[in-house]
């Protein structure tokens, strides 16, 4: 991108004035970055479009959404003093993106595991009933190591909820996954670089611990 911008005036006279989009290094590199957040948000407008059209599949759609939600919490961060409130960003710049505004800033989390459901091939329940208990035991291991920022918590939370909906026998309200919707909820409005505090590491720790013995105990008992 051009630090400046010439603008031709008549043949005749070849006058011309050169407007400046930046003053300095500082100042482009936020321009810059009010770019990236304006096509992140445009890009998930799009995806989410694309999926509930049924465009592209939940295989597609996922890892897509979760690298976004991912690229947003970054940039967020990063932009926390020049846009604190990104709706307001969005009416600056006539953004009309509601399905964006869903996505980032009050599900932040795919609709794949906002509306997961059972898996139906029971072939596959032994693999989903193994990673489940792994991702548990990760999630769990990393809070005692006190990795409570929203970053390290927040893929960790998502691959456990995505397992989850890949049980067969686990219904959409069990507590378990309400539990894990509801963190995500919360961690999605929060800072990349924040941090839970004592009692929500607790709590957090807390309800993974009830929903791991839950999930245990809806296991089918071998005779």
């Amino acid at each position: 991108m051009a630090a400046s911008y010439s603008a031709a005036g008549s043949a005749m006279g070849g006058d011309s004035r050169e407007i400046r989009l930046w003053n300095d290094k500082k100042e482009r590199e936020m321009y810059e970055s009010f770019a990236d957040l304006f096509a992140i948000i445009k890009t998930t407008e799009k995806l989410e479009k694309a999926y509930v059209r049924d465009v592209i599949n939940g295989k597609q759609y996922e890892p897509a959404c979760n690298k976004l939600i991912g690229q947003f919490k970054t940039l967020r961060t990063s932009l926390k003093d020049t846009v604190p409130d990104v709706e307001n960003f969005m009416r600056t710049y006539k953004m009309d993106c509601p399905a964006a505004v869903n996505r980032l800033l009050v599900v932040g989390i795919p609709a794949t595991l906002e509306h997961g459901k059972p898996c139906e091939s029971s072939g596959s329940t032994t693999v989903a009933v193994a990673e489940t208990v792994q991702h548990f035991i990760t999630a769990m291991d990393s809070l005692k190591l006190n990795m409570v920022a929203v970053d390290q918590l927040y893929p960790l939370l998502c691959d456990l909820l995505g397992s989850l909906n890949r049980v067969a026998n686990l219904g959409p309200d069990f507590d378990g996954k309400v539990k894990l919707k509801e963190w995500l909820g919360r961690l999605s409005k929060m800072a990349a670089s924040d941090e839970l505090n004592e009692s929500q590491s607790r709590q957090l720790m807390f309800d993974l611990e009830s929903a791991y013995t839950a999930f245990m105990n809806s296991l089918p008992k071998s005779s």
